[in-house]
């Protein structure tokens, strides 16, 4: 049948369980002929016209993408992340204007990933050209962001290279007394004056 087989696609989806993927097939059904048909193009035009930068290892319609190809942007700077939606998370902030290098995963012993297994000789080549300044680690606090952060400012460091990591600790909103023990700790090392 082919709203179950709807339902079926929609929980290969992750996150979306029975009930949500039932809700998605349905809310599709209602929809209007030539929306659904606009919504099976995007996903097809999505799938086959994206690729990865050869530069900075992030999803793009277009190689170099255009953020490695602007000439607005600061191309002394590169922002290392750990994932493409890292990229548009620091996108939507629209502070940083510098360049972006994508590892495609962390370092992750227990996962069986090393340093080979993600994206750092290609980003060590980008700085050995000499036209970097800065590189701000911008890997997620957890063990293997902090691990990947330390192995790659440990690579940098006889490149003369700056070596930044962003700040961490309680979230605009938060309350103090459910924060951990290394959020408050990280958020009392990284406190700046006011």
């Amino acid at each position: 049948m082919p709203v179950q087989r709807l339902i079926e696609e929609f929980e290969k989806l992750p996150g979306i369980g029975r009930k949500t993927a039932q809700r998605l097939a349905f809310h599709v059904l209602n929809l209007k002929e030539e929306d659904v048909i606009g919504f099976a193009k995007a996903l097809v035009d999505a799938k086959r016209k994206t690729t990865t930068c050869s530069e900075c290892y992030n999803l793009t319609d277009v190689d170099p993408c255009r953020i490695c190809n602007s000439n607005k942007r600061n191309h002394d700077i590169i922002c290392v992340v750990q994932t493409p939606r890292d990229v548009l998370a620091m996108e939507r902030v629209r502070e940083y204007d510098g360049l972006y290098h994508v590892l495609n995963g962390l370092i992750s012993p227990l996962d069986g990933t090393g340093p080979d297994d993600i994206n750092i000789k290609p980003l060590i080549k980008r700085i050995s050209k000499g036209k970097v300044s800065e590189v701000i680690l911008a890997t997620s606090p957890t063990v293997e962001g902090e691990a990947t952060a330390v192995y790659i400012s440990k690579i940098i460091k006889p490149l003369g290279v700056k070596t930044t990591r962003i700040a961490q600790g309680i979230s605009v909103g938060g309350d103090l007394e459910y924060a951990d023990e290394v959020t408050l700790y990280k958020s009392l090392e990284g406190r700046r004056e006011i």
